[in-house]
């Protein structure tokens, strides 16, 4: 009798309910304090009542919005498809490395969308540094992919000029101390080839994210860090582009190859494959 081939799972970003799962202490503590206020509410007199009311309409509101969000921008935007990346990188990614920081959630939807195409998985993970119960849940549920090589802002495992592309998914945010993500950018400056691509997705610290996540908005860090960072490793802004509304992609390119001035006049014109912004 024939055996059926194992059907693998669908690799996606994960949705509202894995986000609820990690994060589950930051939901509870909003419920018990919409819970709470509006219990107090009929027990205080009425000035101190109508604020209780108005904390807990507050702490509604946002667990609401924040729960709405991340479900429209994991479970139904584009995100999950990688179509945003096609089009920023129409060739694909090439030879590229993907970085994570504890979950990994872009490896397999990139190598199952780009087969072809060689790939590296790099893992940032440092409990020493990355603290977060959220971080130390996600991992336990999503594990490293297999053949993750152990990475460190200040030392990606590739040799100079050997990678088309870096992809950084939701993995940059993670490092919260500057000189971490100066490192982290300049080592991919130094691993890209002239012409490379680094293709970093985060959310920002700006006026969408912070209207429906509220304070959880201060976890990301706003688009002048990302650009600060990158203008520190002589990498330049090629791309820019929204996804579901609340992430933002940037592509950021490497300086290209220089001719050494006694050869331009006998150097053919290249006719080689220009990755696309």
């Amino acid at each position: 009798m024939r055996e059926e081939p194992v059907r693998e799972e669908p690799v996606r970003f994960s949705g509202v309910r894995e986000v609820v799962r990690y994060n589950w202490p930051l939901y509870a503590a909003g419920c018990l304090a919409a819970g709470a206020g509006l219990a107090l509410s009929h027990r205080l007199p009425r000035p101190a009542a109508a604020l209780a009311r108005a904390g807990a309409a507050a702490a509604a509101a946002l667990l609401t919005s924040s729960t709405a969000a991340t479900w429209w921008v994991y479970d139904r935007s584009e995100l999950r498809t990688f179509d945003w990346l096609a089009e920023l990188l129409p060739a694909g990614p090439g030879e590229h490395l993907v970085l994570s920081s504890g979950l990994d959630e872009a490896s397999r939807p990139v190598a199952a969308r780009w087969p072809q195409h060689p790939q590296t998985v790099v893992d940032l993970y440092d409990p020493a540094l990355m603290t977060e119960g959220s971080i130390r849940r996600a991992r336990h549920h999503v594990p490293p992919a297999p053949r993750t090589l152990p990475g460190r802002p200040d030392h990606l495992p590739a040799a100079t000029g050997t990678t088309d592309t870096v992809l950084a998914v939701f993995a940059a945010h993670e490092l919260r101390r500057t000189g971490d993500r100066h490192e982290l950018f300049a080592e991919c400056a130094r691993v890209l080839r002239p012409g490379g691509r680094l293709v970093l997705v985060e959310h920002l610290r700006d006026a969408a994210n912070t209207a429906v996540y509220g304070p959880g908005a201060q976890h990301f860090f706003p688009r002048r860090t990302w650009l600060r960072a990158a203008s520190g490793a002589n990498l330049h802004l090629v791309a820019q582009r929204r996804i579901g509304g609340l992430v933002t992609a940037f592509v950021f390119a490497a300086p290209p190859a220089t001719t050494p001035p006694a050869a331009t006049a006998t150097a053919p014109t290249p006719t080689g494959k220009r990755l696309a912004p």
